[in-house]
């Protein structure tokens, strides 16, 4: 069935948004540019964009409610319902994953009883796994509210998500002091943050980012460039993934399949030196 027309804001929010929205659109020689942070602006007043948010937008910028639906639902970032205090995202991409990334969300899921993209029943915690945080060494990596916390272990998640739940004060890894996901929403609007020390917070890359840049000036590379891992707790103990071509150790024998044959490492041109790679013609021949 089609859906009446959005309510509009409140009188009084409306006219403060306006405001706000105004000076936003200004900073754009195209007044439909204004519209991520304008989506920022809506989501910050409710906590997600909400079909009053989408009409709000497409009144101040000419667009059609279509329009702005179509960019709100293509960015991540822009909650289509309501969700919690706190969004923690847990990146499950690649080097994330390897290290222990999978293991953190799903001991998150457990501990917490939600599913992704599913908010607890205290509307305290969202929790979302990312594709990726562009933080790579330091994985593995949860963002709470965009604010990284570095190098996590399904035990030190768990006591983060615990920490915010029952309203201790949580301090990320490296950035900003933590805010809520309604004051985030406000600050990627564009509008200054308020707090003190928080602008001169810094989150700068690590050692292993910043190691072809510095090869590239001709700096000498620090001989580990991964980052500082403390021993983990006594009662945790770090995820192992072995590679497939590691080299097996003196007297390991390879483990026997369900026939029993025992199983090697497949054998690549990267590991086996017989048949290297090399250019591919054409036709297909090396």
């Amino acid at each position: 069935m089609p859906q009446l027309p959005a309510p509009d804001y409140p009188e009084d929010v409306r006219s403060r948004l306006e405001a706000d929205a105004r000076e936003v659109i200004g900073r754009y020689p195209d007044s439909r540019s204004a519209l991520l942070p304008l989506l920022h602006l809506v989501q910050a007043e409710e906590g997600h964009v909400t079909r009053t948010g989408i009409r709000f937008c497409a009144d101040l910028l000419g667009l059609t409610t279509a329009e702005v639906t179509a960019v709100s639902t293509f960015y991540t970032m822009y909650r289509r319902k309501p969700g919690g205090e706190y969004q923690v995202g847990v990146c499950t991409n690649t080097l994330c994953a390897v290290l222990g990334g999978d293991a953190v969300f799903a001991a998150l899921q457990r501990h917490l009883g939600v599913g992704n993209g599913e908010t607890t029943e205290d509307g305290k915690i969202t929790l979302e796994h990312i594709e990726c945080n562009a933080a790579c060494d330091f994985a593995p990596v949860v963002m709470v509210n965009w604010e990284f916390f570095d190098n996590q272990t399904p035990g030190s998640a768990e006591r983060l998500v615990d920490d915010l739940r029952a309203g201790r004060t949580v301090t990320p890894t490296r950035g900003a002091p933590l805010c809520t996901y309604k004051e985030t929403a406000r600050i990627l609007a564009g509008f200054p943050d308020q707090r003190p020390g928080a602008v001169e917070a810094g989150g700068g890359a690590g050692p292993a980012s910043l190691a072809g840049l510095r090869l590239a000036k001709g700096e000498s590379a620090p001989a580990r460039v991964g980052p500082p891992r403390g021993a983990p707790p006594h009662d945790e103990q770090p995820p192992r993934h072995p590679s497939s071509h590691a080299r097996p150790s003196p007297g390991h024998h390879p483990p026997a399949s369900p026939s029993g044959t025992q199983q090697h490492p497949q054998q690549t041109s990267a590991s086996d030196p017989d048949h290297p790679s090399g250019p591919v013609t054409e036709e297909g021949e090396g």
